[in-house]
């Protein structure tokens, strides 16, 4: 545990969301090989705590549940902790929210690595380029190496009984993340497209299963009423066995959400299909194995040019 006037104590702010989060784990394990024996911190907010209390590269997690300037008790715990005797904090977030904390929270003697204004480190102007890389550029910063993160801690869990099993049918498989944020609809392939997918892959032997959390459970409704023989998994996968169904999946596809980053990231050939709200180069997950089709908008991607895209990633893993 450190003491408060730890010299090389390190901040991290990164509040979400899940998919930005699966784009900085490079990030962070580059901040960690680069400071073996600091005490790295990470605030986050309470949705994702328990995740990052789970990897390996923190050593304190700080639930920060951005309340309202109101609220004086949450405002002062927040001030607190950013007036800590930080070595840096580096500001992965980036948002207006994290500027007014430099502005108003945190001593001018500490130094800062973002975009608030008059911050010690000012970051370049990131347009452009990917999540990824811009959340490393950042931990490099503050002594980070290059380094590639794995997903051991996630898909190897210790502790809870529930995480052991993983629901993975017998054969080829394939994984359809239909769902996405609830308010960011023009995201969404519509349900049909992906049961047409569906029939033309189980034509192929593939079997189909779908997952998502409540917030998806109507969109995966509708595409098992179009394609009813699709197992739905809906609500029945933790992060650490969704992990390992996508590890154990043949492919994936889905709609630009948290899992499909997380697809990608396990190893497994991941197809991304983007609309308007996207941009490829800044918003795509970076893997070899991860492809992605783009459109003005969603709706006029079609299911033959999924299924061309899906058959040429797979010609090239072999």
């Amino acid at each position: 545990m450190r003491t408060e006037h730890d010299p090389n104590a390190i901040l991290v702010i990164k509040h979400g969301a899940l998919g930005d989060i699966i784009q900085g784990l490079d990030a962070f394990a580059s901040l960690r090989d680069g400071n073996p024996k600091s005490h790295i911190a990470i605030m986050t907010t309470p949705a994702f705590s328990s995740l990052f209390a789970q990897m390996p590269w923190f050593d304190e997690v700080i639930t920060d549940p951005r309340a309202s300037a109101l609220n004086l008790a949450e405002t002062l715990r927040i001030r607190t902790v950013l007036r800590r005797s930080w070595h840096c904090i580096i500001d992965m977030q980036c948002s207006r929210r994290t500027a007014r904390y430099y502005q108003f929270y945190v001593p001018r003697q500490t130094r800062w690595i973002g975009t608030a204004k008059n911050c010690s480190d000012p970051l370049p102007d990131f347009t452009g380029v990917n999540n990824r890389d811009r959340m490393l550029f950042a931990a490099k910063c503050a002594g980070g190496t290059d380094s590639l993160a794995n997903l051991d801690w996630l898909t190897h869990p210790t502790d809870a009984p529930e995480n052991k099993t993983t629901q993975s049918p017998k054969g080829q498989f394939v994984v359809f993340v239909a769902g996405c944020s609830p308010h960011r609809p023009e995201k969404r392939w519509p349900a049909k497209n992906f049961a047409d997918v569906g029939r033309v892959l189980s034509r192929q032997g593939y079997k189909i299963v779908m997952v998502g959390t409540a917030a998806d459970a109507d969109i995966i409704k509708q595409v098992e009423t179009y394609f009813p023989e699709a197992q739905n998994l809906c609500g029945q996968t933790n992060l650490s066995q969704l992990t390992r169904l996508f590890a154990s999946a043949d492919f994936v596809l889905g709609n630009d959400t948290g899992p499909i980053f997380l697809a990608a990231k396990s190893g497994t050939p991941t197809l991304v299909l983007m609309g308007s709200a996207t941009v490829p180069e800044a918003m795509r997950p970076i893997e070899k194995n991860a492809g992605w089709i783009h459109h003005a908008t969603i709706e006029s991607i079609t299911p033959k040019q999924v299924v061309a895209k899906l058959q040429a990633m797979l010609q090239n893993q072999r």
